[in-house]
């Protein structure tokens, strides 16, 4: 078993790991946390540390997310025991426990109403707050699940899980202008989170697709990630995309002709444009045929997203012709 996964944050875990982290349940509930167990967990768990308990909160997660509820509550009560009902982590973690059993908009409603009450006496409870805003979210109350982000941001405004989220909640209203600036706050506090950049080129690219500022800021943008990232096919993608939009909007416009406002991005050069083109061309095809290979080196890939560039360079090869 790869501990690595269970000590690895539930975002990065796909669904096939949580699968294989969810089996090895009965293995871990089977001994308690300082008992003996088969090399290599007994490394973590001959004593208790940190990650004993990262362990479980993970095989919680994981059991959740593959529908495993027994094994999730075990793993609840265990560490419910340890630290105790009114420790925040843990009152979270309940939460989402609830959440996952739900049945309807009901229960969730009820569940939110609670976390409103334990809000109600310790509103710096962040951990709370956000399962708050996640079950706003599935209940479709984006306003009031923007003015408690909001709130969150105002108590911890180096929250860049916050930042991001709430720039999320902002596109998905079409609010371009307010998700645009979440994320600037996303990357003043990380400048080198590549999906970062690749999310607010997306956004400048959504919000005036056939604007030349809004594409060349949106190919800065995926340009910088690609940077960052070498293999980032999304970047990629974004890149072949967004210049492929440009290239006849700078054709058309002369390199001498005066910009109507003084804050826009001043366009990039039409042979920059034209090789950044070609460069997102050639590594797209350079993923697509190792991936294809089987090569170990590439499987890490999304299976969709390698058919997504493919489709677009088919798109563009049937538009040469």
């Amino acid at each position: 078993m790869a501990t690595s996964n269970l000590l690895s944050p539930p975002a990065q875990i796909t669904p096939n790991t949580a699968l294989k982290l969810s089996q090895k349940a009965p293995i871990i509930l089977s001994s308690s946390p300082t008992s003996s167990l088969p090399w290599p967990l007994s490394l973590l768990f001959s004593r208790e540390t940190p990650e004993t308990w990262t362990i479980h909160e993970n095989l919680l997660l994981a059991a959740l997310r593959t529908g495993d509820d027994a094994s999730a509550r075990q793993v609840l009560d265990r560490l419910t025991s340890r630290f105790g009902e009114s420790n925040e982590r843990i009152i979270a973690l309940r939460g989402i426990y609830e959440e996952a059993l739900a049945k309807d908009d009901k229960e969730l409603t009820k569940i939110l109403d609670g976390y409103g009450k334990v809000l109600e006496s310790d509103p710096t409870n962040i951990a709370v707050r956000k399962r708050g805003i996640a079950v706003m979210k599935s209940l479709g109350k984006t306003a009031e699940a923007i003015a408690s982000l909001r709130v969150l941001l105002d108590n911890s405004p180096t929250d860049v899980e916050g930042w991001a989220e709430m720039s999320d909640m902002y596109a998905s209203i079409g609010s371009w202008g307010q998700a645009i600036y979440c994320l600037e706050e996303v990357l003043l506090m990380m400048p080198n989170a590549w999906s970062a950049h690749a999310q607010i080129a997306t956004l400048h690219y959504l919000s005036a697709p056939a604007s030349v500022p809004s594409l060349s800021m949106s190919l800065r943008h995926f340009a910088r990630s690609v940077e960052l990232n070498e293999s980032y096919l999304r970047g990629y993608y974004g890149l072949k995309l967004v210049s492929k939009k440009l290239l006849p909007l700078l054709s058309e416009t002369p390199s001498n002709s005066k910009r109507n406002d003084e804050d826009d991005v001043p366009p990039p050069k039409l042979q920059t444009v034209k090789k950044l083109e070609e460069l997102a061309t050639g590594k797209l095809a350079e993923i697509i045929r190792e991936y294809k290979s089987g090569n170990k080196k590439w499987a890490a890939f999304d299976e969709a997203e390698v058919i997504a560039a493919r489709e677009l360079l088919d798109r563009d090869d049937k538009t040469e012709r």
